[in-house]
């Protein structure tokens, strides 16, 4: 059996606060829902940003989490639907919106942007 860690998570939105046990080698938020504990989440995947918490404390492994970029990771922000405990963990779920716009927000606004339906040019 994998060694089992326990994880703390808070959830900002609902302000409710959730303790789990998650063993090594499954993901936090398959744990969490076979636990009876529903949080955020929707692709499944680690291509969006509808799970993602900040950490608090402790440590995790996220190597499939592609919608997060490495300097957020750095900041300490997960996804909770590909990342595996290596610790005890503490964290806050996140809004989906303000991950979203610090990953992509960069790219918003920064390009030529005609307004309408492109048309034929004459």
């Amino acid at each position: 059996m994998s060694k089992l860690h326990t994880v703390t998570v808070r959830d900002r939105n609902r302000g409710t606060t959730h303790i789990l046990e998650v063993p090594e080698d499954r993901y936090i938020l398959h744990s969490a829902e076979s636990q009876g504990v529903t949080l955020p989440f929707s692709c499944r995947n680690g291509a969006c940003t509808a799970c993602a918490v900040r950490i608090l404390s402790g440590e995790l492994e996220q190597p499939e989490a592609m919608g997060i970029s490495p300097e957020l990771k750095k900041q300490g922000y997960a996804l909770l639907c590909v990342s595996y405990p290596r610790s005890d963990l503490e964290v806050e779920t996140q809004d989906e919106d303000e991950v979203y716009k610090l990953q992509f927000g960069r790219y918003f606004a920064k390009g030529k942007v005609r307004f309408g339906l492109p048309l034929d040019e004459e």
